[in-house]
């Protein structure tokens, strides 16, 4: 498994304890369903640009002549 898929499996489990915890205290019932789907897909969104930016390094190379 490559280091991006296992870091967004990650990030997205994160996600959806942090849901299952404000469902069980009830904070959910007191916001609107479109700011919930609104927060998670700006949660899907920084979850995406973390795994990207943090993805592969890129290496150089010198150049010999």
């Amino acid at each position: 498994m490559r280091f991006i898929q296992l870091f967004l499996v990650g990030y997205f489990v994160l996600v959806v304890g942090i849901g299952l915890a404000l469902w069980q205290s009830g904070m959910l019932s007191h916001v609107a369903p479109v700011w919930i789907g609104i927060g998670v897909l700006v949660a899907l969104g920084i979850g995406i640009m973390l795994a990207v930016s943090s993805g592969k390094p890129t290496l150089t190379e010198e150049v010999r002549k």
